[in-house]
C-alpha cells in the first residue's frame, strides 16, 4: 500500500523523524499535535487557546489528505494537567461533535512544558 506523508513544516519533523500525517488507503493518522501556531511560530498561555489551535493544525493536515474532521473515528487527549480538560470540552464539541470519534484522555508530561494539550487523531476518508 502506497503511503502518502504530510507535513506542517514544523522543524521537529525533520529533526525526529515523522509526519504530521500519513495517509494509507482510506486511513489518516495525525500524529499527535500540540496548539503552536506554525504561522506567527508562537504557542498560547491558554489551554482553551491551544486546543483550538490544536484543531486548526489537525484540520490542515486533514484537508491535505482530502478528509475533514467529521472523517475522525479515533481521539486521544495528552494533558499534563487532567484539571484543566474540561475548559475544554466546548472546543472538543465544536470541532467533533458530529464525527463524536471513540476517545482516550491520557495524563502524562509532553516535550515542552508551554504544551497543555496535545491532541492525535485517525480519521477514514469518505467518498
Amino acid at each position: 500500500m502506497e503511503r502518502q506523508r504530510i507535513s506542517s513544516g514544523s522543524t521537529f519533523e525533520e529533526q525526529i523523524g515523522y509526519s504530521r500525517a500519513v495517509v494509507a488507503g482510506d486511513f489518516v493518522f495525525v500524529a499527535g499535535t500540540t496548539g503552536y501556531d506554525y504561522t506567527r511560530m508562537t504557542i498560547s498561555d491558554d489551554i482553551v487557546q491551544q486546543t483550538e489551535q490544536c484543531f486548526q493544525n489537525i484540520q490542515s493536515a486533514l484537508q491535505q489528505a482530502g478528509a475533514s474532521l467529521d472523517d475522525v473515528v479515533r481521539v486521544n487527549y495528552v494533558l499534563p494537567d487532567a484539571s484543566l480538560f474540561e475548559a475544554c470540552w466546548p472546543v472538543l464539541r465544536k470541532h467533533l461533535g458530529r464525527a463524536r470519534p471513540a476517545a482516550m484522555v491520557i495524563t502524562a508530561g509532553l516535550l515542552d512544558e508551554r504544551m497543555k494539550i496535545e491532541i492525535e487523531v485517525t480519521a477514514i476518508k469518505s467518498h
